[in-house]
C-alpha cells in the first residue's frame, strides 16, 4: 500500500489528541494552531513545512523525518530530538520554547534559533557549527563536545560553555556573555 501524501495544504486548528491525525507524507504544508501535545509523530514526515503556534510538547519523535522545516511560536517541551530520522535533518526555530529538549549528538549545521527558550536543553556531543543563537535564553544547557565552530552567541545570554570540553573556535560571543565562558572557574568578573 502506497503512503498518503499531502502538498500545499493549511493544516488549521488540528487537536491530534482529540481526532486523529493521519500518517503520512507532509510535504510544503502549514500548521496552524495545532495541538500535538504528547502525539506520537513516529514514522512520519515532513518536508519543507511551516509550523506556527503549535504545541509540540512531549510528541514522540521516533524516525519521524524533519526536513528544512521552520517553527515559530511553537511551544516544543522535552523533546528528543535525537530519534528523529537524521538523514536531511534540519530545522529553524524563531520565538519557540525548547525547554528539556535534546539534540544529543546531532549534526545540525547553520541551524538558527531566534529569540527561543533553550533552557536545560542537551547539545551535548552535536554539532551546530556555524549556527545562530540570537536572543536565546541559555540557562543550565550542556555543552558537553559539542561542535560550535563559527557559531554566534553575540545577543544570547545565561549559557555556560567551557571552551576545554567544546570546539568554539571562530565562535562570536559578547563581552557581557564572556563570564558563560569562564563559569568553571568560579571567579568574579566586574566592570
Amino acid at each position: 500500500m502506497s503512503e498518503l501524501h499531502f502538498q500545499h495544504q493549511i493544516f488549521d486548528k488540528i487537536n491530534a489528541t482529540e481526532n486523529p491525525f493521519v500518517k503520512a507524507e507532509y510535504e510544503n504544508c502549514t500548521f496552524k494552531n495545532c495541538n500535538f501535545n504528547e502525539f506520537d509523530f513516529s514514522g512520519y514526515k515532513f518536508l519543507d513545512c511551516d509550523f506556527s503556534d503549535c504545541d509540540l510538547s512531549l510528541a514522540k519523535v521516533n524516525d519521524t523525518v524533519f526536513r528544512e522545516i521552520r517553527f515559530k511560536d511553537c511551544k516544543m517541551l522535552g523533546l528528543q530530538f535525537e530519534r528523529c530520522n537524521t538523514f536531511g535533518l534540519a530545522f529553524s526555530f524563531q520565538n519557540c520554547q525548547l525547554n528539556h529538549s535534546s539534540f544529543f549528538q546531532l549534526t545540525l549545521r547553520k541551524t538558527t534559533f531566534k529569540e527561543c527558550q533553550l533552557r536545560e536543553i542537551d547539545f551535548s556531543e552535536a554539532d551546530f557549527s556555524n549556527s545562530n543563537f540570537l536572543e536565546c535564553d541559555l540557562s543550565q544547557s550542556v555543552f558537553q563536545n559539542t561542535n560550535l565552530e563559527k557559531a554566534d552567541f553575540t545577543s544570547s545570554y545565561n549559557y555556560s560553555i567551557d571552551p576545554e570540553n567544546n570546539r568554539i573556535k571562530g565562535a562570536k560571543f559578547s563581552l557581557s556573555g564572556i563570564t558563560g565562558l569562564l563559569d568553571k572557574y568560579q571567579i568574579k568578573i566586574e566592570s
